[in-house]
């Protein structure tokens, strides 16, 4: 088999079944297990693939820049921010992440809610200025622009003086056994930082990213207490974690 068509082969397998173990690929082609890694380096540099120990995984749409992703799924990414919004109490204190999802929800909370909102992200606190019942306050640090986000040792620093009752957290990868994942190691430190403050953490995830991965993780499952999501109830990743005990709160 060509390496062009080994390729198209494990492109094809990764889009049926969710993941490529090297070892199974190389005994069912007849070939090394270098060979089938030689393949996945070649593909994950060309941001078709994530690679992870013994294999390969689907890789996020959402590591691409910050103005393009909010071209990605936005219908989703309203459904899920309309449940997430409703777990807003009157009077209650929330960390709202960085990023598309998350500042849907911004512009879902109703402008009369009094509540308080914790953000490390400038558009987020921006998008709340017309909203009169919510008190801001806007964590500072070095800027991450790819999610529009501070990040850094000033934004952990700034962190950890907060306490909530509720972080809404985004992530790029949500995936059964690569758990809940972003791509780059700073902000992932960031958002472990603020779940630490929080009573609660639910996860902001719109349909693309079931079932993907990045880079680095951010937090395991037993440390969110659920699952935001607009996926088929019955899709396989779904049921996987509510398999593994996760909440999933559908966002129709």
């Amino acid at each position: 088999m060509l390496a062009a068509e080994r390729r198209d082969h494990l492109l094809d397998l990764l889009a049926r079944e969710g993941k490529i173990v090297a070892k199974d690929v190389a005994a069912e082609l007849g070939i090394s297990e270098d060979s089938v890694r030689r393949d996945l380096r070649e593909l994950a540099a060309e941001g078709r693939c994530q690679r992870v120990y013994g294999g390969a995984l689907p890789v996020s749409p959402a590591v691409v820049d910050y103005r393009a992703r909010q071209t990605v799924a936005p219908d989703g990414k309203r459904r899920v921010a309309a449940v997430a919004a409703g777990l807003v109490r009157p009077g209650g204190v929330v960390i709202l992440d960085g990023g598309t999802t998350a500042l849907a929800v911004a512009r879902a909370l109703p402008p009369e809610l009094a509540c308080t909102v914790v953000t490390h992200s400038p558009t987020v606190a921006a998008a709340l200025l017309d909203h009169p019942g919510a008190e801001v306050f806007l964590l500072g640090g070095r800027v991450f622009k790819h999610s529009a986000v501070a990040c850094g040792a000033a934004a952990v620093e700034a962190a950890q003086q907060v306490s909530a009752d509720l972080f809404l957290l985004g992530v790029t990868g949500v995936h059964p056994e690569a758990g809940l994942t972003t791509g780059d190691a700073e902000e992932a430190a960031m958002k472990r930082a603020l779940a630490a403050r929080a009573a609660d953490t639910y996860v902001l995830a719109s349909s693309e990213k079931i079932g993907t991965a990045s880079r680095f993780t951010v937090l395991p499952w037993e440390g969110i207490s659920g699952l935001i999501t607009d996926a088929a109830p019955h899709d396989p990743v779904v049921e996987q974690l509510r398999a593994r005990g996760v909440e999933v709160l559908a966002a129709d």
